[in-house]
């Protein structure tokens, strides 16, 4: 699976990604944010095999985030699973901070969430960001997703972003 920005490709995850993304997860400003960097190759190769795995379901799942004409992972994002939020998907996403500031990651979160409701017509998406965590809230946003809830997940305080399929058809129609 493939989706493309003007400056983006985003595409699913594959075995020969591991030694991206272990660079990635032990970059403390990447996983800022989140339960700490992964110091073991094993939670890297964890990751990547889950989401491959959703793949495999038809579970929609996370992409690996490129620069258009490029092959080096910059990112993540894409659909994510928790049990702690039952029957909710959420569009999480992760950049290297080599990239911050340019509106890439909102690029690709506005393209996986069109994706969500024109490709796959899901009734609804969430975002979790911790409350500090202002540019992912920005994120947020930008894609139309509103605050609905303040949760603890994982043992942190998390807004919960939340837009649904009928919100973003207004919002397109608008436009």
């Amino acid at each position: 699976m493939e989706l493309q920005t003007p400056r983006l490709v985003l595409r699913s995850f594959r075995e020969d990604d591991v030694d991206a993304m272990a660079e990635l997860f032990a970059n403390p400003d990447f996983m800022r944010f989140s339960l700490g960097i992964y110091t073991e190759r094993k939670k890297t190769v964890d990751f990547i095999e889950k989401v491959m795995g959703w793949d495999r379901a038809g579970i929609p799942s996370a992409f690996a985030v490129t620069l258009r004409g490029e092959n080096a992972i910059v990112g993540y994002c894409g659909f994510h699973h928790h049990p702690e939020v039952p029957g909710e998907v959420e569009i999480g996403y992760r950049l290297n901070p080599d990239y911050w500031n340019r509106g890439l990651i909102t690029e690709a979160a506005r393209a996986v969430r069109d994706h969500a409701f024109a490709d796959l017509k899901l009734p609804r998406v969430i975002s979790l960001v911790h409350p500090e965590n202002i540019p992912s809230r920005r994120v947020a946003e930008k894609n139309g997703m509103k605050v609905e809830n303040e949760i603890t997940f994982r043992g942190f305080p998390t807004l919960v972003y939340a837009m649904n399929r009928e919100q973003w058809l207004a919002n397109r129609a608008a436009s």
